[in-house]
């Protein structure tokens, strides 16, 4: 198959000054930031040697400061989009995909499905980048079966900050790639990765919903029926209280084949679409998601589920990337912004997702985007976050008083049951806990120092964290 050219744009690669801030708004920094437009730009735009060193950016959905630099550089890849799909053996269940660091999965999106073909893993959005992808090791619904996005990567090419170029993948400088997986972008900048996209029946997907009435109802579901779909997640009700704790609304599905898809779209079983409903206004006035606005939308969520279906038809963006319909969501929380709080714990600490639940839900704590999922078992990356476990994420507005007291002792909960956070949502945690959370930190540190040792490579996140 022919390789897909890059988007035309001019060239930028020459910094200018600007102001930089993560998905959730909170915490902006200023950096000389360069934009080039083609792989050589990019490589020609990394310095060798600068006083507050460099970070790589692509869509900026990391919600904390991960892809920021203040007084520093940062090389955001998003002008650089090429990808190839490659020959396959058409009985095979997967297909050879090298991609360009900066290619988004809503790019790759718009030309895999067509030919029959899904991104190995996706998160809850679609603007996010391969390079992105990588340096977060991004995990999805689907990760109970087939693990976060650095275990399909077959090899990429990665840019030191000596400016050499060097191929490495899970058996080639394995130390290398796996600390880059999940690194946050610490180790170099990911200049392209080849990875294995799988093949789907059709572009809609065949889900199932169920609604729970409490935190027991949905764990007990997910513990004895996820193994039976591919994909599957739990919007949970973070302000219900008494009996009624932690219900929430589980949707489970595969994707349909062509027969099951013509009902909903017809003849054209890949007929892919995406886009924006609605956008967000520039402005919204601070307090409008308080305890009673999102109470309300809460018990209407809840109250608008089935209490069973099975078989509904729904397309892509419905079931993956609800949200990417509503552009620039993330304002509706207003100037403040907004934090998100991720975590995985064991499965045998089960009743601690149950302390946190509860202590949650007893604050009050104005939460209307929170999900939970199951995970497999983790890979070799040592910052890589999935676990085998339970993991719970949710949005809250920056400025809730007792928020800071009130997540400190959750990481404490998190972190005495061998849990961890996910640092891609961070803009918090003490970095105190994070050699609990990430019990191999120092042999991911010790790969740093060999291919970086004078921290050429930097971003806000890792002067925050210590790493």
């Amino acid at each position: 198959m022919p390789s897909t050219p890059p988007e035309p744009a001019a060239s930028r690669a020459v910094p200018s000054s600007v102001e930089l801030f993560g998905w959730g708004r909170t915490a902006p920094s200023g950096a000389d930031v360069r934009r080039p437009t083609s792989p050589i730009e990019l490589q020609r735009a990394l310095p060798t040697s600068f006083e507050r060193g460099l970070i790589a950016r692509g869509l900026g959905r990391s919600y904390g400061d991960a892809a920021q630099n203040a007084g520093g550089t940062v090389i955001e890849t998003t002008d650089v989009t090429a990808f190839t799909i490659h020959e396959s053996d058409p009985n095979s269940d997967t297909v050879l995909v090298t991609a360009d660091a900066g290619a988004s999965i809503d790019r790759l999106l718009h030309a895999l499905v067509p030919q029959g073909l899904f991104v190995p893993v996706t998160p809850g959005t679609r603007y996010v980048t391969v390079g992105g992808a990588i340096a977060a090791d991004i995990h999805g619904k689907n990760h109970h079966l087939k693990g976060s996005w650095c275990n399909h990567v077959v090899s990429l090419h990665l840019q030191l900050a000596d400016g050499s170029v060097v191929e490495i993948g899970p058996d080639r400088d394995p130390e290398l790639f796996w600390a880059t997986a999940g690194g946050m972008g610490l180790t170099g900048v990911i200049l392209d990765a080849t990875f294995r996209c799988p093949r789907i029946g059709s572009s809609q997907l065949v889900v199932d919903t169920d609604r729970a009435s409490d935190l027991d109802a949905v764990c007990e579901l997910m513990r004895t029926g996820d193994h039976l779909y591919d994909y599957s997640v739990a919007w949970i009700d973070l302000m219900a209280t008494g009996t009624n704790m932690g219900r929430s609304v589980l949707t489970r599905g595969r994707f349909a084949s062509a027969e099951e898809a013509a009902t909903k779209i017809g003849a054209d079983p890949y007929k892919y679409s995406a886009g924006e409903i609605v956008s967000a206004p520039p402005f919204m006035p601070a307090g409008l998601l308080n305890k009673l606005s999102i109470r309300a939308f809460n018990e209407l969520w809840f109250r608008k589920a089935p209490v069973e279906r099975r078989d509904e038809i729904q397309s892509i963006s419905t079931f993956f990337h609800p949200l990417d319909m509503v552009r620039g969501w993330n304002r509706i929380y207003g100037p403040a912004g907004f934090l998100q709080w991720q975590f995985v714990i064991p499965f045998d600490a089960t009743r601690t997702l149950f302390t946190i639940v509860e202590e949650i839900s007893q604050s009050g704590c104005t939460s209307f985007l929170a999900v939970l999922k199951s995970f497999g078992e983790g890979n070799a990356a040592p910052l890589s976050f999935p676990a085998g476990g339970w993991t719970l994420a949710l949005d809250i507005p920056a400025g809730v008083p007792g928020l800071g007291p009130l997540l400190d002792r959750l990481d404490n909960l998190v972190v005495g049951v061998g849990g961890r956070i996910y640092l891609a949502k961070d803009s918090r945690v003490r970095p105190e806990l994070l050699p609990q959370m990430y019990p191999r930190l120092d042999e991911w540190k010790a790969v740093r120092e060999r291919v970086d040792p004078n921290r050429q490579i930097m971003s806000d996140l890792a002067r925050r964290l210590g790493l």
